[in-house]
């Protein structure tokens, strides 16, 4: 039976998690392989500080390079995160001929291209499902699951932090910083949450993942992103009222045969809709194929175990190519048969939820409706609520389908009336469901 040697480059709270699974799952996965797993080396800066899990401190090294240079070792985990040094790590073990497996979604969102170009010109496998959803095996499902269809919509919750911020504003009636708090005390958040909480990290995310579920490349600098903390308690509140949820979408979708969009934003979602029941610190993602229908995808999508989890699998998988010779049979981005147009957010359409901050006096309503209509969007249904501090009031639309660029137009001149004391709250609704 053969072994096939692993070098781990990081033992950090996911590194000392793949060595956990890979201990006491080792009778499972050898049966199920029918080879054997053996980490011959660990490096990181750090081999002295105590870990949760024991190793054969002779295998633990600060140097880098050697672990690379190890004619023995076969599949090399990078783990240490962040652009470089990893990167180098990366494109030296695939150039002496070695697998990868990686989780670094910062990484192969902005430089996934040229990794998997050099994984492909040396003739070496780069995986990478812990980089999306944790322990929530989203990336297999788009390249193998669910090859033979053509996918028409991913909409994802890939975020914990900002899912577990809106689910206490939504449940317990928390401001945003409220939630925050609560979610920084538990540890779910940084102590720096702007990556999370501004939309980027689910950014990198749905860069990875839209190339596998449409076939085009999408860089980040494609995406349109916005993200939560301009959300208040009132606007769950009111999209409650109106049948709605809030969630933190990351949204790819086909529009005709020749574009898609990629945006991440705060989403109105009907409440009966399957990602509106996703709360806390979950992770799903709803997909909609044109064989398969619609797909969903629930797991824990960060943490220790989940993660570590979804890079053994990556571990094992490259194991079994290794075994039957044959490796780059799943490309890392399943194909590129075309380059699709990736639509400008400001040609994109959707309905939308306005909140308007207005001074209470009569015909208000009637000139911001006014100039809404010169721009051809058209209300669906509206909430006026009672009078506030200063006489200011707030008023609640639901409209129709409309154009974004036209909305934007629309917004600069109702946020220029002398009776709007407020920036509007715009929410966009995604219909694609």
């Amino acid at each position: 039976m053969r072994t096939i040697n692993i070098g781990l480059i990081g033992f950090g709270t996911v590194g000392v998690g793949l060595v956990k699974v890979l201990k006491s799952n080792a009778s499972l996965i050898k049966e199920r392989l029918k080879g054997e797993l053996q980490i011959k080396a660990i490096a990181d800066k750090d081999i002295v500080s105590p870990r949760s899990v024991e190793v054969d401190k002779r295998i633990l090294t600060t140097d880098v390079e050697a672990l690379l240079d190890d004619s023995e070792i076969d599949i090399i985990v990078e783990l240490i995160g962040g652009d470089e040094p990893a990167k180098t790590y990366i494109l030296e073990a695939i150039k002496k001929g070695k697998h990868v497996v990686t989780a670094n979604k910062a990484l192969l969102a902005e430089q996934g291209e040229e990794i998997f170009e050099a994984a492909r010109r040396g003739g070496v496998d780069v995986y990478f499902e812990g980089s999306v959803g944790g322990g929530m095996p989203i990336i297999k499902i788009l390249k193998e699951g669910l090859v033979a269809n053509r996918i028409q919509c991913i909409l994802g919750i890939i975020n914990g932090t900002a899912n577990y911020v809106l689910s206490r504003m939504s449940q317990e009636g928390s401001s945003f910083q409220e939630a925050l708090s609560e979610a920084k005390r538990l540890g779910y958040a940084e102590a720096d949450p702007a990556m999370d909480i501004e939309g980027i990290d689910s950014a990198h995310k749905l860069t990875i993942l839209a190339p596998i579920g449409f076939g085009t490349r999408v860089r980040l600098s494609d995406l349109y992103v916005e993200g939560i903390a301009e959300i208040t308690d009132r606007d769950i509140q009111y999209a409650r009222e109106f049948g709605y949820s809030i969630k933190l979408l990351a949204i790819a979708k086909e529009v005709g045969d020749e574009e898609i969009e990629v945006r991440v934003h705060p989403t109105l979602l009907p409440q009966d809709h399957l990602l509106s029941s996703v709360s806390g610190i979950f992770n799903a993602c709803y997909l909609r194929g044109d064989c398969i229908g619609e797909v969903l995808i629930y797991g824990q999508g960060a943490g220790q175990m989940p993660t570590a989890s979804a890079v053994a699998a990556d571990v094992v998988d490259l194991a079994r190519n290794l075994l039957s010779r044959s490796p780059g049979r799943v490309p890392a981005i399943s194909y590129w048969p075309s380059v699709k147009r990736i639509r400008p957010m400001e040609e994109s359409q959707s309905k939308y939820y306005f909140r308007f901050s207005v001074v209470d006096q009569p015909r208000v309503l009637a000139e911001i409706s006014g100039i809404l209509g010169q721009n051809d969007i058209s209300i669906a249904s509206v909430i006026q609520k009672e009078r506030r501090e200063l006489d200011i009031v707030p008023i609640v639309m639901m409209t129709h389908e409309a154009k974004e660029m036209a909305v934007r137009l629309a917004l600069k001149k109702i946020d220029e009336l002398p009776v709007v004391k407020a920036k509007t709250m715009l929410i966009r609704v995604e219909s694609m469901i």
